[in-house]
């Protein structure tokens, strides 16, 4: 099999937010980043799929230049090679999927082999936008099946469970085909000291972003002229939280049935 995973650089969670001077951005220089979750278990489940079935695995991320990092940390868990796009800037999701769809496609006839999977995350950690794969799936013509928690290939078909409450549907598609996968679906491996010394090696494939002929440099990536205006973003107040001092003695116990009050525990 060959399969292609696309993974994005996000931040990694529990970190603090702070916004540029202008509001119209993330400070990036004190956060850590990562691959979400549901990423992280497509990795997992092409690696999984080629130790069953052979085959090579693609990683693609369209991205800033240092996310290389996450890429070389997915390399370590099997895939054989990356195609990273640079881009500075976030791109919404339907120029994504066209500069995904477009690189898929030159990569396919640049090495005269197409892809039999391709698989996404459901949505990004960051945004959650849940466009990505659908989008990606219609840009390329190929059938897809969403929010995927089992994943199975046999007889040329590609079969995906959905988790609806305590029932599952099964979806099967003809391959090549478009899956986006949930958190849960599988337990993603550690990399393996090995692992990492030979993700240093495989290729990571840079490509810039290219703008259409006519599009003027310094527009949106991709060139899909702007859809939506950034007019800034604003960081949600959050309570503080930590312990109470209610004192000591019978004033301690007025105030601590005073607090229960206050949170509905008595009436």
């Amino acid at each position: 099999m060959n399969i292609c995973v696309c993974i994005k650089r996000v931040p990694l969670l529990g970190s603090a937010i702070v916004l540029t001077e202008d509001q119209r951005s993330i400070d990036t220089s004190r956060l850590g980043f990562t691959v979400s979750p549901h990423e992280e278990c497509a990795v997992e489940a092409a690696v999984q799929l080629v130790e069953e079935h052979g085959g090579t695995i693609t990683l693609l991320c369209l991205g800033p230049a240092a996310a290389v990092e996450q890429l070389r940390e997915q390399l370590a868990l099997g895939p054989d090679r990356a195609i990273l796009l640079e881009a500075a800037d976030e791109v919404e999701p339907q120029a994504t999927a066209a500069l995904m769809g477009a690189a898929i496609e030159a990569d396919m006839a640049a090495t005269g082999a197409p892809y039999d999977l391709i698989l996404l995350g459901s949505e990004s950690a960051d945004t959650a936008g849940y466009q990505t794969g659908i989008r990606l799936a219609h840009r390329l013509g190929l059938p897809a099946i969403t929010n995927v928690k089992g994943l199975a290939v046999a007889d040329g078909q590609v079969t995906g469970e959905r988790a609806v409450g305590s029932a599952r549907e099964v979806y099967r598609a003809p391959l090549p085909a478009v899956v986006t996968t949930k958190d849960g679906l599988n337990v993603p491996r550690y990399p393996s000291v090995p692992g990492r010394i030979k993700a240093r090696k495989k290729a990571i494939d840079i490509q810039q972003v290219p703008l259409p002929a006519g599009v003027p440099a310094g527009a949106p990536a991709g060139g899909m002229g702007p859809r939506m205006e950034k007019l800034r973003l604003i960081v949600p107040v959050s309570e503080a939280k930590g312990a109470q001092d209610l004192g000591t003695g019978d004033q301690a116990a007025a105030r601590l049935v005073e607090v229960i009050r206050q949170i509905g525990v008595l009436a």
